[in-house]
């Protein structure tokens, strides 16, 4: 009955039980931002600095999503625009971050990156499932789903990073997972960025 009149309707995240869960969505990413930076810092790992910023980047770009929706598309599009570029930077960051790592190396604790990213694979899992029937909403509500799937490939990564790095003994395998988790989230800024564009155009 549907398929005459909604084909062309996309979801913009006006609906209570949306809305609750961005708020559970948010409160998660934001813990996970203080577990995981501080266990980056005591592990000297690389990739789970990276990991951690893109929590601390959702927790904000996610309130963003939140406050705009019921907003006009404008809003909408223009909130979806700012965290593609802000995915761009954190990309960009964490690849500087990486460099950093290759020049001055440290050897990261494999124990507490694989604890500490099986921890944050359950809470971003959590989360995508959460959110994986309104993966296909607009440039905003897109925009969340697709930062929650990249967190939890970016976990798993971790995980495996540490594996390697406890197998070979070399700090290789974090800086490279870094690396892949940047240009990860610098693919999906430029999609984010790109529908964010579209949907702005017949809105101005």
């Amino acid at each position: 009955m549907s398929g005459c009149c909604d084909t062309n309707i996309t979801f913009d995240g006006a609906s209570a039980a949306y809305k609750r869960v961005l708020w559970l969505v948010i409160a998660l990413n934001a813990t996970m931002f203080v577990v995981e930076s501080s266990a980056g810092l005591f592990a000297g790992s690389a990739a789970l600095q990276a990991d951690a910023l893109d929590f601390l980047g959702d927790s904000v770009t996610y309130a963003i999503s939140l406050y705009v929706i019921g907003k006009p598309q404008a809003w909408r599009s223009g909130a979806a625009m700012f965290k593609g570029i802000s995915l761009g930077v954190f990309g960009a960051a964490v690849f500087g971050l990486t460099l950093y790592r290759v020049v001055v190396t440290g050897m990261p604790e494999p124990v507490t990156m694989g604890a500490v990213g099986g921890a944050a694979l359950a809470v971003n899992v959590l989360s995508a499932l959460l959110l994986f029937k309104f993966r296909n909403g607009d440039a905003n509500v897109r925009s969340v789903w697709l930062c929650s799937r990249n967190d939890a490939i970016g976990n798993v990564a971790v995980i495996l990073a540490a594996v390697a790095v406890a197998w070979t003994a070399s700090p290789w395998p974090d800086l490279i997972v870094a690396a892949i988790m940047a240009t990860l989230f610098l693919k999906s800024a430029a999609s984010i960025i790109a529908q964010a564009r579209a949907e702005m155009a017949p809105a101005t």
